[in-house]
C-alpha cells in the first residue's frame, strides 16, 4: 500500500525545533523567518545580542515561537553551551541550519594568524563541533534529523581577483564535511545536505560591493540574488519529503558561476 500523500511534500514544521546560526543578518535571518513561520520553534544565534532581540521580536509579533542565545562560532564552550541551553528550553533540535560565517577579504599572503583562526573558527571548525554536537544528541533520542550547512558557489569557482581563498577554502571544506558526516550518519536517519548560494544580497555582500564595486553587471542576469528566493530549497531539504537526499549540495548561483 502506498503510505505517501500526493503529492509528498509538507511545510508543516510544528514538530520541529531548529537551531540557525548567524542570524543577525541576510540569509540567516531570512531563514529563521521561514522556519518559525512554517511552524518550527527556532532558535536565534549569533554575536550581536541587540539584532537578535530585534529579530525575535518580529517573528514573535508574526505568530511565531523562539528564543534568541548569544552564540561565538569561535569559543567551543560558547557553541556547545548553546546547543545545550536551546535543548533545555526548546526541547530536543531537530533542524539545524550552519549559516554563521564571514569572510577573508585579503590576499592570501597578506593575511594575519588572527584572521586566518577567524575565518577557519567560524566557518568549519564551528560548524563541525556545532554538527558533531547536534547529532549526538538526535542520535541518542532516535530523532530523524535534518542538517542544512550554508556552502558557497566558491567552493568550486573564484577568479584571481577575488581575495577570498581562504574563504573558499573552508566552504570547499563545508560541502566535503556535508558528504562524510551524511554517509556516517545516515543509518541514524540524519540527513546533511548543503546550500552553496551565489552571489546574494547580504550584509557580507554589501561589504564586498563597497570595496570592489558592483560587480552584478558581470553576471547573466545582471543581478544579485534575494535572500527570499532560497525559501523554496530550504524548506525542501528540511521536510519530509527529502527523506532520501542526503549528501547532496544544491548550487543556487543564478547561473552565475562557470560551471
Amino acid at each position: 500500500m502506498n503510505q505517501f500523500e500526493t503529492p509528498n511534500f509538507s511545510i508543516d514544521l510544528s514538530n520541529d525545533v531548529a537551531l540557525v546560526t548567524g542570524t543577525t543578518s541576510g540569509l540567516g535571518r531570512r531563514f529563521a523567518k521561514v522556519l518559525a513561520k512554517c511552524g518550527a520553534k527556532v532558535a536565534l544565534t549569533g554575536r550581536r545580542v541587540d539584532k537578535l532581540e530585534t529579530l525575535k521580536q518580529e517573528i514573535i509579533a508574526d505568530g511565531g515561537v523562539c528564543e534568541a542565545f548569544s552564540l561565538d562560532m569561535q569559543r567551543r564552550d560558547s557553541v556547545r553551551d548553546v546547543v545545550e541551553s536551546c535543548s533545555e528550553i526548546l526541547g530536543p533540535i531537530s533542524i539545524l541550519v550552519n549559516n554563521a560565517g564571514i569572510p577573508d577579504a585579503q590576499r592570501a599572503t597578506k593575511m594575519s594568524d588572527e584572521l586566518i583562526d577567524s575565518v577557519m573558527e567560524t566557518n568549519l571548525t564551528g560548524p563541525y563541533i556545532l554538527s558533531c554536537e547536534v547529532a549526538k544528541r538526535m542520535i541518542a533520542k532516535e530523532i530523524k534529523g535534518r542538517i542544512v550547512n550554508i556552502s558557497s558557489i566558491a567552493a568550486f569557482d573564484v577568479n584571481a581577483h577575488s581575495s577570498a581563498s581562504l574563504y573558499s577554502v573552508t566552504k570547499s571544506g563545508i560541502a566535503r564535511m556535508t558528504e562524510v558526516l551524511a554517509l556516517e550518519w545516515a543509518k541514524y536517519n540524519i540527513n546533511v545536505n548543503a546550500i552553496a548560494p551565489g552571489a546574494f544580497s547580504s550584509e557580507m555582500m554589501d561589504g564586498m560591493v563597497e570595496r570592489i564595486g558592483d560587480f552584478s553587471q558581470a553576471f547573466p542576469r545582471k543581478r544579485f540574488g534575494q535572500p527570499e528566493q532560497m525559501d523554496s530549497t530550504l524548506l525542501f531539504l528540511v521536510s519530509p519529503s527529502s527523506e532520501c537526499v542526503t549528501g547532496t549540495v544544491i548550487r543556487i548561483d543564478d547561473g552565475q558561476s562557470h560551471r
